[in-house]
């Protein structure tokens, strides 16, 4: 292997192949990047049995060939230097010169690295900045407990009568679901569960690409890909199933409440700071004559109280909510102002964008049972 490249273009591939690496590789070869230099164009690739990347940058190869060199080492050396990156492969080690600085690095065993799996035909075209925009809202509601690991995941529903793609998510406390049209995917109706970190990664890397081609996990395989014009990401579907979302969201509500969401959060961050706990709930009451009064802490520790404004239809009422749980819903929500869909004070409120259509991210919140 001997060429040049400019440190931009494999910056940028070596930074997405790397989101991939695992931080503790089973085997240590998984902790590599395999760049495989052929006629005009540089491959960089990473794969750790459950996710895959492979992407391309453009390089003046002068002899093709392929090597396994460590790929957080990599990534920290071609962030630091500038100017044209020189990579000569000599036996088992791998010389990288960029201006005045020269590394010698040593090389992985490339017989033992995994052949990367095959992503296959696309079966549908999305935008870019859609899918990821898309991926982040419901990534909120996604579990951090691992002991679920089908929690960790984002669930992704086909419905091909409708022509769309749900995502949805949950951690048993709250739900997140948004809708995308996609009318041109050819495949059946099915679901499939996709781990949330890697599946945010790999729709982050193309959110500025103008499409992106996916293949949602059939019967005979069990891989989620999503593939633009230079890169490819693989990853493979968690077993299990998520709950059913249809027969949790309420349709019918006893009140709606409309709040502007940039003074909400700032008024529940400023009450929030009073809690000894992150879990320690805020009480918000709703009241007819315009205003929302939200309260935390406790009589024997800190109090604090703070109101904004709000319209509501409807029957007063006081609930109370997870401080943390209430700023991801307003955070998720790309909106001026969201509005609270409510069935009672015991019940799951439904949050939503004020004036948003039926595709857009709803967030289904649990209450918190007020004592004394």
């Amino acid at each position: 292997m001997k060429l040049t490249v400019e440190q931009s273009h494999l910056a940028a591939a070596v930074g997405y192949a790397a989101r991939s690496l695992p931080a503790r590789p089973p085997i240590p070869v998984l902790a590599g990047l395999l760049l495989d230099a052929t006629d005009d164009r540089l491959r960089v690739s990473a794969f750790d049995y459950e996710v895959s990347a492979d992407t391309s940058c453009p390089a003046t190869v002068t002899e093709n060939s392929r090597a396994l060199i460590s790929g957080r080492l990599l990534s920290d050396i071609i962030g630091t230097v500038r100017g044209d990156v020189h990579l000569e492969l000599t036996g088992t080690r791998m010389l990288l010169k960029a201006g005045a600085a020269r590394f010698t690095l040593p090389t992985l065993p490339l017989e033992e690295y995994p052949a990367l799996p095959d992503p296959g035909a696309t079966a549908g075209t999305l935008a870019g900045p859609a899918l990821a925009e898309a991926v982040a809202q419901v990534a909120c509601a996604v579990s951090k407990d691992e002991a679920l690991p089908v929690l960790t995941g984002i669930g992704l529903r086909h419905d091909s009568k409708a022509g769309t793609l749900t995502l949805y998510a949950t951690d048993r406390y709250r739900f997140a679901v948004r809708t995308l049209a996609w009318k041109d995917a050819d495949l059946p109706d099915g679901t499939a569960v996709i781990p949330a970190k890697a599946l945010t990664d790999a729709t982050k890397a193309t959110a500025d690409d103008t499409t992106v081609d996916l293949a949602l996990p059939t019967g005979s395989s069990g891989l989620f890909v999503v593939r633009s014009e230079n890169h490819t990401t693989t990853i493979r579907a968690l077993e299990g199933e998520l709950p059913k979302y249809e027969s949790l969201f309420p349709t019918e509500f006893a009140a709606t409440a409309t709040v502007e969401i940039a003074a909400l959060k700032a008024a529940a961050q400023r009450v929030a700071l009073v809690s000894t706990k992150k879990e320690s709930p805020i009480k918000l009451t709703f009241s007819a004559d315009g205003a929302l009064v939200l309260e935390g802490g406790t009589s024997d520790d800190a109090q604090a109280v703070d109101n904004v404004d709000v319209n509501l239809d409807g029957d007063e009422l006081s609930i109370a909510f997870n401080p943390t749980y209430l700023i991801d819903g307003l955070n998720a929500l790309n909106a001026e102002s969201v509005q609270f869909q409510f069935v009672s004070a015991t019940k799951p409120a439904v949050m939503r964008g004020a004036g948003s259509d039926d595709q857009a991210l709803r967030y289904l919140l649990m209450p918190i049972r007020l004592t004394g």
